[in-house]
């Protein structure tokens, strides 16, 4: 469940701002939605120049100004369309098992990245017609500069919220693993500097570090 795209996308977020052993768990688009704007206008548009041409008498004044004024608002919502379709490919909402990174831009970029091990708490928020079609907000807060952020147009943000938490809990775990290593090696250093120095027998050392190891 937490692979919520293929890495296979050809626009998917580059490996060579990966670090090395980084595995990506999410990379995400801004859900569909995000074009709607610019769809709603241009299809307006289509209908308005189809409508007048019906209603309209042919080569009359108010004909010609209305298909005048369709053919402008069809051509902004055009430029419109793609230039957030631009924004839409260049903009990826990803997450590794070290990182929540968010990153756009085609000509200038920008973006942030929050560790893993820096979140403290992940929230989302959907409104009806968001739960509807599958989108919502995400709210990170974390304990580095960047403190709060905010991300829109995450596409099933519930689905996303799990997956931070599975990495959250995963670092932990790997965190706990390496301090108990860590502990067990410094004290089977106590032990051989107490065995040098003559303060525990070898019968002594060897049940100690049998129950170190088996530990």
């Amino acid at each position: 469940e937490q692979h919520l795209s293929l890495r296979s996308d050809p626009m998917a977020y580059p490996d060579r701002l990966l670090n090395d052993n980084e595995t990506v768990s999410v990379d995400l688009h801004p859900h569909w939605w995000f074009l709607m704007g610019p769809i709603v206008v241009m299809t307006s548009s289509i209908a308005a120049a189809v409508i007048t041409l019906m209603v309209t008498e042919p080569d009359s004044t108010t004909r010609t100004i209305a298909a005048w004024v369709s053919i402008g608002a069809m051509a902004l919502s055009a430029l419109w369309l793609i230039s957030r379709y631009g924004r839409w490919l260049t903009t990826h909402f990803v997450i590794t098992n070290r990182r929540v990174i968010f990153r756009t831009g085609l000509l200038t970029k920008r973006g942030i990245e929050i560790p893993i091990d820096r979140v403290n708490t992940v929230h989302f928020q959907q409104g009806l017609l968001e739960r509807l079609v599958g989108t919502g907000e995400l709210l990170i807060e974390s304990g580095g500069e960047t403190g709060q952020q905010r991300f829109t147009d995450i596409s099933q943000p519930d689905r996303v919220q799990r997956v931070i938490h599975a990495e959250m809990e995963a670092r932990e775990s790997g965190g706990r693993g390496a301090v108990a290593v860590v502990d067990v090696a410094d004290q089977l250093e106590r032990l051989e500097s107490m065995l040098q120095r003559g303060t525990l027998t070898p019968e002594e050392f060897d049940r100690q570090k049998r129950r170190l190891l088996g530990s």
